[in-house]
């Protein structure tokens, strides 16, 4: 490099370090008393969590901000326009904001952030979506703020017609609320903060009194409305967004005389976790129940906080879910945490239309079902009618990061609901359409720290590992000119990954672990599955055959390790689960990786001394597998986690039948992948369907013809002279297996004692 290039580079260097400094900024006296930092110009927090007034700030800026990242020492959140909605609706407005901030920071509060909160929060809350007799209206106590509303180009027009006068009404009065299955039942308070920190007591109360502030300002003066169509919601919201006036959805449950109660109440021994209750305190924190999403980590009880709302609602409840086997598990919960009568929860899915007995209920059913745009069958469309027709009292939308995929936008405009919850564990998606979460459901109303609730015992700690595997000079002189579709199924497929993997499942199986295998490569989920004679479940898989297979993984000890497709990543209930292999995986898909360590976050035996749940991710080295690797561990970086590099198993050289030790065996396994066409691959992928193959119009008719790209050749069969055995499936066992259970547990002895023998 040359002198001048030198200089260059020196002068762009400071000129970076230049406009990140911000020493300019007015440090306060007592700055080595107060825990935060902040960025004036991009919003970004800096929390010491080393600090006595951590757990304080943790609690304020949860409210206020979006966690970036929280490893173990310091926490990065950002202020955003949307954080900010959601802090004032719980309660707080710009000056509360603004002043608590100011106790906390280092540095005086920058004048720009000032700027920012006020102009965020003076308009939210000032227009609010209604539903009244199952029509939609936009309510507001300022006649101008509807005028402003009323003149926009895109808003007027989409008024009712014949409702040409504004509506006014009695603003309904709030109170106090009971959330069922907290402690004291103080439903309305959020869990008690910590007194424990080195601190001016009344400045601490101070803040507490901020962040336990209850919204109860009962408005004297009526509210005013206009009418809009169902079908124009959501262009209603997301123009109120663009024009600075977020709308907020309440619902005031406890006045509504219209809608038939629910007979429904947690158990009496059902008690939620300190988070669960700090989580809906955010959702009923002025006695109505508002529209927003809970993030909580996989096995953190997502489902029985969707429970408890429904429970102190009592009004008529739809879930959303993403698989028929998930719609089954909600049920089960409502049944095992509450007293809800049976006849009153029915499930909507392919196989099951029934409708509740009383005049409301709750109804459980996928995505799919709803947001078909296909010719139904006569059951389903008389159910869709029955759903479309009913005011709902809450919407629970389970894994809502898929919720903003077009065909799920339709479930908002074509079921009516007082209220949504979204529940997830991700607030993650690849591509930009994360940010539609705010006007299709509502606002974040609050997010765990998985760290600690990991060290509280409430989801297991994890040891994250990624195994570097080399991949054999001729799988990797193929890789090399093969098309990106078959360099996925070849890094996959690779020998050294397919040992490691055995290495890893024999190991773990002797230790006593449960062990879920993940791929999205069906091929070689396939391959896997049959060459170790271990169970898989993939979308082609029947509903049956998924419960059965399930059933004996969580309950016989004989079967230990579970081979998945991507339809296993997320609301599957496994909590037997202690170790996860991870052979092949959606590019750089954040969320994916986060959904699939989940699986093993529930673990029953995660508060055992000294346990520790365990995931790996087999990598192909010197492959594309490894630059999304990198991308696929950043969210869980972020939230604490660390991942070990493993470049070799000790033992696995003397492992005895290891897989494609030989190199005969290898050049075998080539083969016989390059036999099967790209064509035929990806006819695999796509059969590998989220929904398990679910049609609306009840089991339907399977295509039995389909047109393939081919050569005359092929229909020979032996253009390359390879065999593979395809139909070995391990879960034919459980296929045959007739009459009394005892049956599969002979077959399975006398498959481990041939195990045995050789």
């Amino acid at each position: 490099m040359s002198l001048k290039r030198k200089g260059q580079k020196a002068s762009i260097d400071i000129s970076n370090i230049v406009k990140r400094d911000f020493s300019y900024l007015a440090q306060n006296p007592d700055s080595a008393n107060r825990p935060l930092w902040i960025d004036p110009d991009k919003g970004y927090i800096i929390l010491e969590r080393f600090h006595p007034l951590a757990d304080l700030a943790t609690d304020f800026l949860v409210t206020i901000a979006e966690p970036q990242s929280r490893p173990a020492f310091l926490h990065e959140y950002k202020i955003t326009p949307h954080s900010l909605y959601a802090a004032v609706s719980v309660g707080l407005n710009g000056e509360d904001i603004i002043s608590t901030l100011d106790k906390f920071l280092k540095t005086e509060l920058p004048q720009t952030i000032k700027e920012f909160i006020r102009s965020c929060t003076k308009s939210y809350g000032k227009v609010k979506l209604v539903l009244k007799s199952n029509k939609y209206f936009v309510e507001s106590s300022d006649t101008d703020v509807l005028q402003t509303l009323l003149k926009d180009n895109i808003i007027g027009p989409l008024r009712v017609n014949g409702s040409d006068e504004i509506t006014t009404t009695c603003a309904p009065a709030l109170g106090g609320l009971v959330i069922p299955g907290t402690k004291n039942a103080a439903g309305v308070q959020q869990a008690d903060l910590p007194q424990n920190v080195n601190k001016d007591a009344s400045e601490s109360d101070q803040i507490e009194a901020v962040l336990n502030d209850e919204d109860n300002d009962d408005e004297k003066e009526g509210v005013h409305a206009f009418e809009i169509p169902n079908s124009a919601v959501e262009a209603v919201q997301k123009r109120c967004l663009d024009l600075s006036y977020p709308i907020l959805e309440e619902y005031d449950f406890r006045y509504d005389n219209i809608n038939p109660d629910l007979d429904i109440d947690l158990r009496p021994n059902t008690q939620i976790r300190p988070y669960q209750e700090k989580s809906l305190s955010k959702m009923f924190g002025n006695g109505r129940a508002k529209s927003g999403i809970i993030v909580l980590p996989c096995g953190a009880g997502k489902t029985l906080v969707g429970i408890t709302a429904a429970c102190t609602i009592r009004k008529g409840v739809i879930v959303l879910c993403t698989s028929s086997v998930s719609a089954v598990q909600w049920r089960n919960e409502f049944l095992k945490w509450s007293n809800i009568n049976p006849e009153d929860i029915t499930t909507f899915t392919s196989d099951s239309k029934e409708k509740f007995s009383g005049s409301t209920g709750v109804i459980v059913t996928t995505y799919s079902m709803v947001t078909n745009s296909r010719e139904r069958a006569h059951d389903s469309k008389k159910m869709m009618d029955f759903l479309a027709g009913l005011e709902w009292g809450l919407m629970l939308l389970d894994e809502v990061h898929v919720v903003p995929a077009n065909m799920f936008r339709r479930v908002i405009s074509s079921i009516k609901t007082h209220s949504k919850l979204g529940l997830t564990a991700t607030l993650l998606r690849e591509d930009d359409k994360i940010d539609h979460l705010n006007f299709l459901v509502g606002p974040k109303l609050y997010e765990a720290n998985w760290m600690e609730l990991s060290q509280q015992g409430h989801i297991a700690k994890v040891q994250c590992a990624e195994v570097w595997c080399s991949m054999p000079t001729v799988f990797y002189e193929q890789y090399l000119q093969v098309s990106s579709r078959m360099k996925r199924t070849l890094a996959a497929i690779n020998p050294s990954k397919f040992q490691a993997c055995q290495f890893l499942i024999n190991y773990h199986e002797a230790r006593g672990d449960k062990i879920i295998v993940f791929s999205d490569e069906l091929y070689s989920l396939k391959l896997y599955a049959y060459k170790l004679k271990r169970y898989l479940i993939y979308g082609g898989t029947s509903q049956e055959e998924r419960l059965r297979v399930l059933d004996h993984f969580r309950h016989n000890p004989e079967v230990n390790t579970l081979f998945l497709s991507k339809i296993g990543d997320t609301s599957l209930d496994l909590p037997e689960a202690t170790c996860l292999i991870q052979i092949s995986s959606q590019f750089g898909s954040r969320r994916q990786e986060a959904q699939r360590l989940g699986r093993i976050l529930r673990a029953k035996r995660r508060n055992d001394e000294g346990f520790s749940a365990f995931f790996y991710s087999l990598v192909s080295k010197d492959t594309s597998e490894m630059h999304f690797a990198s991308k696929r561990q950043a969210f869980l970086i972020d939230q604490g986690y660390a991942f070990k590099v493993i470049t070799k198993l000790d033992g696995i050289e003397s492992m005895p039948d290891l897989a494609f030790s030989t190199a005969v065996e290898q050049q075998e396994l080539l083969q016989g992948t390059l036999v099967d066409n790209e064509t035929a691959i990806d006819d695999e992928i796509a059969a590998d369907d989220l929904w398990g193959g679910e049609k609306s119009g009840g089991k339907g008719k399977k295509n039995t013809v389909r047109r393939v790209a081919g050569y005359l050749d092929q229909l020979s069969g032996v253009q390359d002279m390879a065999y593979i055995e395809r139909n070995t499936s391990a879960n034919k066992d459980l296929k045959r297996t007739k009459g009394e259970k005892s049956e599969f547990f002979k077959k399975m002895d006398r498959e481990n004692k041939r195990r045995k023998k050789k």
